[in-house]
């Protein structure tokens, strides 16, 4: 019986993955009681080191972790406006980026990956089906909506089909319940348990509506702080208005306007090249450094908040010319991974990205196929 488990763990890496998820989530209280060695912070002590098999699932467990906020709660948090708590009423985009999100982070956890067939090399990434490989719960609620969705469809479909069905974007009346419904609001819903957000009551004229301004500063700080390593602006730029920022010197970004900032300034150099530079001190992104698609969850938080049109909402203190310019990285980022393989002899693409094992190859595969989608929503939508 223990050489069945050894040989269950070792032949199909996507189950380890799936256990290290669950116990990440407040509520995920059965994946706590499975795994009763894991420690509060993740730590790789709080696993028990019983044999050669255990320590090379923990540390498999350790790379697969996901940080405390999904995709979806990044990509609205950018849209979010700090002290109002609502999104902009102008941006009808928005509901359709964040089902790719979720498509994105069901494949960051193992969940999904795109169908292999004997037609496979003949169609683009974008044109292959999506299976469901693993039904255990994440302990986000919508995501595991979504999962269930896609397992009890008969039909396999693309990329762009669910993401499709998912936001409503479909004429087929007899297709309306695969839509997710009121998802931006159970999204700040959920922020507001983690700590991030606060409800308020706000009146529009004739009627009142719940608004969800930001309570913990730090959580938009951490994200607008990645977003902008990702397009190779200093940290001090992150929000010089406010508080300063995770990972940079107080005096950097206290005070009103700092000044000019330029592409070229942040970890990156003037090379341009991606770099992955943990948040000092993180509250929501712990051992970033040691987890697995660190810097492609990166990669694909800009993609979705260039294709939501939030991404120059942590900008807009900056020159027309520096914004454009990071909008032009967001949307070159966007060229080199998505497609299939990604463009490896772009200057853009950074080694660390390629997994190192095989089943990695099934995540990138349906980060390359959503980013693809992103980029041709303006005629999809």
């Amino acid at each position: 019986m223990s050489e069945g488990l050894s040989r269950r763990r070792v032949g199909t890496p996507r189950v380890t993955a799936d256990e290290a998820d669950t116990g990440n989530y407040p509520g995920a209280a059965a994946g706590a009681a499975a795994s009763p060695g894991a420690g509060e912070n993740g730590s790789p002590s709080g696993y028990p080191a019983s044999s050669a098999a255990d320590d090379a699932s923990s540390t498999t467990a350790k790379s697969d972790k996901a940080p405390l906020l999904t995709l979806m709660e990044e990509t609205l948090l950018l849209g979010l406006k700090d002290q109002e708590g609502y999104l902009s009423f102008w941006n009808d985009s928005l509901s359709y980026v964040l089902r790719g999100c979720m498509l994105l982070e069901l494949a960051f956890r193992r969940r999904i990956r795109i169908s292999k067939d004997a037609f496979t090399g003949m169609t683009g990434i974008s044109d292959r089906p999506v299976e469901v490989i693993s039904t255990r719960a994440t302990g986000e609620v919508l995501l595991d909506e979504c999962l269930r969705t896609l397992k009890t469809s008969e039909t396999k479909r693309t990329v762009a089909s669910w993401m499709d069905l998912l936001s409503g974007e479909t004429w087929n009346i007899a297709k309306a319940g695969y839509q997710l419904k009121q998802v931006r609001e159970r999204l700040a819903k959920g922020l507001v348990d983690k700590g991030v957000l606060r409800t308020e009551k706000r009146n529009f004229l004739f009627f009142d509506m719940a608004t969800h301004p930001v309570q913990d500063a730090r959580a938009k700080d951490e994200v607008i702080v990645r977003v902008l390593d990702t397009l190779n602006l200093p940290r001090s730029a992150a929000l010089p208005t406010r508080v300063a920022a995770p990972g940079s010197s107080p005096s950097s970004s206290g005070g009103a306007y700092v000044g000019r900032y330029a592409v070229g300034q942040g970890i990156g150099g003037q090379g341009g090249r991606l770099k992955l530079a943990p948040v000092s001190n993180s509250r929501f992104y712990r051992g970033e450094d040691n987890m697995r698609f660190a810097l492609l969850r990166r990669v694909c938080l800009v993609a979705a908040a260039c294709a939501g049109s939030v991404i120059e909402n942590p900008l807009t203190h900056m020159d027309m010319e520096t914004r454009d310019r990071a909008v032009s990285r967001a949307e070159n980022l966007m060229d080199v991974y998505g497609h299939w393989p990604f463009k490896r002899d772009s200057p853009l693409f950074a080694s660390e990205i390629d997994g190192s094992e095989a089943g990695d190859l099934m995540v990138e595969e349906v980060v390359a196929a959503v980013i693809c989608v992103l980029r041709k929503m303006d005629k999809l939508i």
